[in-house]
């Protein structure tokens, strides 16, 4: 049986936590309260938004206008700063290998579908990716089915080995889909969570890059040696 690869996507093969601070900013500065640094963003960044909203101090009348017409201050704020975001250091060699080797990967994210699909195609890499696992729509984001369910009912409908199946993501949560489904976990630095938060999540591995991955896989036998 092949491996698989599961990767989230904001923040882990997509470099786009400055364009998630940029908006984190430019809506607080809206709702008149001070920006913060990369640091405080790291240290406070949760989901759903309204999470991370109020790790910032954000009243619940301030809230409700974020979530407001599905988060379309957040979605219309975001969207156009991620279309300008690159991907991570490694990720596109990681994705093309797997693809040459026959090796599934798989993008379970909280993000919408559609715009996610888009970004694939803007980066040329919608042939390397197997499924995309996410939200319908704005208005059924953190709504619908969580991240970890997606991925346990798409693991038993192609009967996917856990024990041959590495999630990667730069969230805690991430961590916490592996242990509850069996998976190797990886958790990224440098994307929206400090790498102190991902390592009390206690990964199996926790790297700086895609690079570091490579050689993971390798020295697991998931990819051949180059």
């Amino acid at each position: 049986m092949k491996p698989a690869l599961v990767f989230d996507w904001n923040g882990t093969l997509l470099d786009d936590s400055d364009a998630l601070l940029q908006t984190a900013n430019i809506i607080l500065g809206r709702l008149g309260r001070a920006a913060i640094d990369v640091k405080t963003f790291r240290d406070s960044f949760d989901v759903p938004l309204s999470a991370f909203f109020r790790n910032l101090g954000m009243s619940d009348r301030d809230i409700e206008t974020v979530d407001r017409d599905d988060c379309a201050m957040f979605h219309d704020t975001y969207e156009p700063l991620a279309d300008k975001a690159v991907m991570r250091g490694g990720a596109r060699c990681i994705l093309e290998t797997a693809r040459e080797q026959g090796v599934s990967s798989i993008i379970v994210s909280n993000h919408i579908l559609d715009p996610l699909r888009n970004q694939l195609r803007r980066h040329g890499i919608d042939d390397c990716i197997t499924e995309v696992l996410a939200f319908e729509s704005r208005a059924t984001q953190f709504k619908s089915m969580s991240k970890g369910e997606r991925l346990r009912r798409y693991m038993q409908a192609y009967n996917l080995n856990p024990s041959s199946t590495v999630i990667v993501g730069d969230m805690p949560v991430e961590t916490d889909i592996a242990r509850d489904l069996g998976l190797i976990s990886i958790a990224i630095t440098g994307g929206c969570v400090s790498a102190s938060r991902l390592q009390a999540a206690q990964p199996d591995y926790l790297i700086e890059d895609h690079h570091t991955l490579m050689t993971i896989l390798q020295d697991r036998g998931l990819f051949e040696a180059s």
